[in-house]
């Protein structure tokens, strides 16, 4: 891939990543989704597939299990994903942003065979769960606890909004150890899914993504073995922020693709729609609405593919990415809800039917402006990143 100026030209290998996802999402996936959406359950033959296809672990090396491309790759393949089914995306970019990339980053040798390799191939699922009922983006407040037992940790708490968890094998799980030092007091461990001390807890009853599968996790006495710790101890907070910085290239993406769907679902619209005797694509109410979603829609996707090489520049050369990656974020996320927002309005009434896919993009777009960091939390980090603030 090469970049000259503000365009970039994609390689032969990102066209073909592209073309298989986009033909994977709109013939198996486009067909079931508003099926999903509607009962709200797990589409695990759908992810088993996306599994074989390489898609739930793109840039995990083959010796891992995963198909060892780029960034980029992973924000080509996701968006078309997500323009079939954002609750499809969503599952994908958990596995492949969260937790993979935590593995890459942070995991020893023996973690990665272990813990990464189901995941990436996809016989497994992974999940990441840093959330609790009365602790979001301030992590130094969660009240879930791991204390040292001998060669053991013992884990207690609730963890709340974890995505993927009602099929999660396993998960990121990030708790404290050492209270009062806040954030510095945070330790990330692997967890395993099927062992005693741990069962989910309600299922989140969700506006958007409802086949992703979401809900509580409660830890009783669940044993974790030291060595399925992550880091060191006190490292969980750094590395939820590093692993956050990837994660918001993923709903960067995702929105992107439910803001294409909603922009392309409203042109074929204004074309074929009339009233008072003409497109109603002429009447300069609706082309300009039309103008404002291709230009935010051509925006966010310079600012993913710039976080997706900053990403990979970082991966080489050492660094974060954060800047670019929150910027990324922020705005393709406000794009995708501007957008949806724009398809309901020119679909009139059609458009706050469930006989169209139009009010689903409405619901799934509001989620990016919230979940991996919302958009105050962008605008946060981006101003303080700028004005040299820690």
């Amino acid at each position: 891939m090469t970049a000259s100026g503000p365009s970039f030209e994609l390689s032969e290998e990102h066209k073909m990543i592209q073309k298989a996802a986009r033909d994977f999402a709109q013939n198996e996936i486009a067909p079931i989704a508003a099926e999903f959406d509607e009962s709200g359950d797990f589409p695990i033959d759908t992810i088993r597939k996306m599994g074989e296809m390489g898609f739930m672990g793109i840039e995990v090396p083959e010796e891992y299990g995963g198909a060892g491309m780029d960034t980029l790759s992973y924000v080509l393949a996701l968006e078309e994903i997500c323009k079939a089914d954002a609750a499809h995306g969503t599952i994908m970019s958990v596995n492949n942003s969260l937790y993979c990339y935590a593995f890459l980053r942070f995991g020893t040798d023996e973690q990665k065979k272990k813990y990464l390799k189901p995941v990436a191939s996809g016989q497994a699922i992974g999940a990441y769960s840093l959330t609790e009922p009365m602790s979001g983006s301030d992590a130094g407040t969660m009240s879930s606890r791991a204390v040292r037992d001998g060669d053991v940790y013992v884990i207690n708490g609730l963890k709340s909004w974890v995505s993927s968890a009602p099929k999660a094998d396993y998960v990121l799980l990030f708790t404290m150890t050492d209270p009062e030092k806040k954030h510095r007091g945070v330790t990330a461990f692997i967890i395993e899914a099927n062992q005693a001390g741990y069962r989910l807890g309600k299922p989140e009853p969700k506006l958007g993504i409802r086949a992703s599968g979401t809900s509580e996790i409660v830890f009783e006495d669940y044993r974790c073995p030291v060595e399925n710790r992550l880091g060191e101890e006190g490292e969980g907070f750094k590395i939820a922020m590093t692993v956050l910085d990837a994660g918001r290239i993923g709903i960067a993406s995702q929105a992107l693709g439910i803001a294409d769907a909603a922009y392309e679902a409203s042109l074929e619209y204004a074309r074929e729609r009339e009233a008072f005797g003409k497109k109603i694509g002429q009447f300069q109410g609706i082309s300009f609405q039309l103008a404002d979603m291709k230009t935010r829609i051509e925006a966010s996707r310079l600012l993913i593919y710039n976080a997706a090489l900053a990403k990979q520049n970082a991966k080489e050369k050492g660094g974060r990415y954060t800047l670019e990656a929150s910027m990324a974020k922020l705005f393709a996320s406000e794009t995708a809800m501007f957008c949806a927002h724009a398809a309901v309005q020119i679909h009139g009434g059609m458009g706050y039917s469930k006989e169209l896919p139009i009010e689903r993009f409405f619901r799934d777009a509001k989620i990016t402006e919230i979940y991996e960091g919302t958009s105050e939390i962008q605008r946060l980090v981006i101003s303080r990143l700028e004005l040299g603030l820690k």
